[in-house]
């Protein structure tokens, strides 16, 4: 899986994209520290214990590094940045019952506001799956030669 380059001073805006979620009853914002063990079960629960810790690494930066969506008082999605390298977006991921809503699109902006906010003027999107999602969504282009990129070596998950 290749890494992906976005421009951030290029982004959309993202109020619109919470806005339009928001009638759906999704909010999406920055995570709560005092909110991270229920994100921490969910991500385990619903993707992998390797995002677990790359989360765990972005909720201990001041300001925190991830924003998530909520419906109901419950997670439904999350994105985080600055987690297993600075200026790297990810890893993030949606409740597979509410993909293709506009909620990926929008923690993904809303995240990527986040880092140009605190200075960032480019983000890598690292070890991408959906890479038509990324680049329709905040134009991000391949790097080329970028796989296995940092991600090579890897341990495997605890059983």
């Amino acid at each position: 899986m290749v890494d992906m380059l976005v421009r951030l001073y290029a982004l959309p805006d993202g109020a619109p994209l919470r806005q339009a979620i928001g009638e759906q009853g999704v909010q999406v914002r920055v995570c709560r520290p005092y909110e991270m063990h229920a994100v921490q079960e969910w991500i385990a629960r619903t993707f992998s214990t390797r995002w677990v810790a790359e989360f765990t690494v972005a909720m201990a930066h001041q300001p925190c590094g991830c924003v998530i969506a909520t419906q109901d008082h419950k997670v439904v999605g999350f994105a985080c940045y600055d987690a297993t390298m600075r200026g790297f977006l990810g890893p993030m991921g949606v409740d597979p019952g509410l993909r293709m809503g506009g909620v990926g699109k929008a923690l993904l902006v809303t995240a990527l506001e986040q880092m140009r906010s605190m200075g960032y003027g480019y983000a890598v999107i690292g070890g991408t799956g959906p890479q038509e999602f990324y680049t329709r969504c905040v134009g991000a282009t391949v790097i080329e030669d970028s796989d296995p990129g940092i991600y090579a070596d890897i341990l495997p998950e605890p059983k």
